[in-house]
């Protein structure tokens, strides 16, 4: 996405509930505050599971992106404290 640099990726593209958000939970731990993480899914599931997951462990989604032509979900993810 233009403007937003990321720090870290994590594809989990092809992947279905629950091992995306498993996978986000492990790689969050794994990078610094303040860090951005892009999330690359395919489980349309994840456009409910990572904002709950940002907003209920204190993480800022940055941006959320649906591209419909590959059906791909995109999610920058700004570690919090």
């Amino acid at each position: 996405m233009a403007g937003i640099k990321e720090d870290h990726l994590l594809d989990a593209t092809g992947l279905y509930c629950p091992e995306p958000v498993m996978m986000l939970h492990n790689k969050v731990r794994e990078i610094e505050t303040g860090e951005v993480l892009l999330v690359l899914a395919t489980d349309p599931s994840t456009q409910r599971d990572i904002p709950k997951f940002c907003t209920f462990l204190g993480h800022e989604l940055v941006e959320q992106v649906n591209e419909c032509e590959n059906e791909t979900f995109s999610y920058y993810i700004r570690k919090g404290s």
